[in-house]
């Protein structure tokens, strides 16, 4: 277990580390873009800075969810949950675990949750 734990917290340092650097070039964008009197929407060529502001944001949302996601993990392995189906109770396949670490159901719940979605 205690290599579980020392590499869910690299991670978490990871994720860390480009959640910072995704919240400084979203800084630099918006920046840019306070200083620039581009015509945003008919730039010819190509991407707007809107899109590039957008695209910085969903991305940091992703890696956010993902560190909060991680966190949990950890804190799951501390209280004996980690690796546990919170939909099934059942194991977790390690080889699950070990692509994604912060996953919370087994690949059969994980499917029919998949199915289900429109």
């Amino acid at each position: 277990m205690a290599a579980e734990e020392e590499d869910l917290q690299s991670l978490i340092r990871a994720n860390a580390e480009t959640e910072r650097r995704l919240v400084q070039q979203h800084e630099r964008i918006v920046a840019a873009s306070e200083s620039s009197n581009a015509d945003d929407e008919h730039d010819p060529e190509g991407s707007t800075i809107a899109f590039e502001r957008q695209q910085a944001l969903a991305l940091l949302d992703q890696v956010r969810r993902t560190g909060e996601a991680l966190r949990q993990a950890a804190a799951d392995l501390q209280s004996g949950r980690y690796g546990r189906c919170e939909r099934c109770g059942g194991d977790i396949d390690p080889e699950r675990l070990a692509v994604r670490p912060q996953a919370r159901t087994c690949i059969s719940c994980a499917r029919e949750a998949g199915r289900r979605r429109p």
